[in-house]
């Protein structure tokens, strides 16, 4: 069986989900086997997700118009559809950068693998780089974490950990290389950007 989820981001109307129903439905979906959500990708509480996610077997396919309106990041992404993946249950992407993602395919489960990949690999980029500053501070005669700056790559990732609740705030500053101080000038608790962050993105844009 197939089963559909879609999102816009707007609850004030501005924003239709007739082109990913539409698209869902071309797709073989059933009308009455799609479940929607008018909220932030960023939020955890998304009650049309939750329920999609309960209604699925085993066998079954979840269907998507674009990969960005399952997720808020790629870790949240790839974290989803392995537990998916665990349950025996296939994931599809109809358009956009992750129209190639079928997991009901070899050649799909080698495309969103890649993607895995990218999200180990940033992890670990992120962590080697910090490790890295650390040494070097302390061949310095200088000792702990701070005072190391927000990057736009920190700033990312930060935003995406603070916004899943298993997240350790301290576990994230010594990972990062940051005081708690930097992070919530750049983040509030649920990993949505400060006045400093969002200068952070705005300086990288130019």
């Amino acid at each position: 069986m197939l089963i559909g989820y879609m999102r816009v981001s707007k609850t004030d109307g501005s924003q239709t989900t007739d082109l990913q129903h539409d698209a869902l439905i071309a797709a073989g979906v059933a009308a009455d086997h799609i479940y929607e959500d008018r909220a932030s990708g960023k939020l955890d509480a998304r009650p049309g997700l939750d329920a999609a996610l309960k209604s699925l077997r085993e066998g079954d396919t979840l269907v998507v118009w674009k990969l960005d309106r399952l997720g808020r990041d790629l870790r949240h992404l790839v974290n989803t559809v392995h537990d998916l993946a665990g349950r025996g249950v296939g994931f599809k992407v109809l358009s956009g950068h992750g129209a190639s993602i079928d997991t009901t395919t070899p050649a799909g489960k080698l495309v969103f693998g890649i993607f895995a990949a990218l999200a180990e690999f940033e992890r670990e980029l992120i962590s080697e780089r910090t490790k890295a500053g650390l040494a070097s501070a302390r061949a310095r005669g200088r000792s702990g974490g701070a005072p190391y700056k927000m990057t736009v790559t920190k700033l990312r990732f930060a935003m995406a950990a603070m916004g899943q609740p298993e997240t350790k705030v301290g576990d994230l500053c010594n990972e990062l290389g940051i005081t708690r101080q930097t992070l919530y000038r750049h983040v509030d608790p649920d990993g949505n950007l400060r006045d400093d962050g969002e200068k952070l993105l705005a300086g990288r844009r130019k």
